[in-house]
């Protein structure tokens, strides 16, 4: 459970992260410079949190690959209000049924710190 969440964590801030930078390009001058640095202040987080986990990457990749495609779902709709389409539902069963097989495939790999 602590693997999930540390992976979920990260996934949320990616996603978050992504959508603010998006944003940023569609903003007036003077917030763009603010946004950006919401967007690099979570995008850090994301890259320092997932390189600090207690595991193995190999061995969670599948799991961050299938969470980090339905967290970009949530945040898309979230902050633009694009639901997925059907094609995007179909893709994601076989991006998430793929990530299963690895995660579960990999996931007692050794930590490599």
């Amino acid at each position: 459970m602590k693997t999930f969440l540390f992976v979920l964590f990260a996934t949320v801030l990616e996603s978050a992260g992504d959508a603010v930078l998006r944003i940023a390009l569609q903003s007036s001058a003077g917030a763009r410079l603010g946004l950006f640095a919401v967007g690099a202040v979570l995008l850090t987080a994301y890259g320092t949190s997932l390189n600090l986990a207690p595991v193995a990457f190999a061995s969670v990749v599948g799991l961050y690959v299938a969470l980090l495609f339905i967290m970009f779902q949530v945040m898309n709709f979230a902050f633009f209000r694009v639901a997925p389409t059907l094609p995007v539902y179909l893709g994601g069963v076989l991006i998430f049924a793929g990530g299963m097989i690895v995660y579960f495939g990999t996931r007692n790999l050794p930590a490599s710190h």
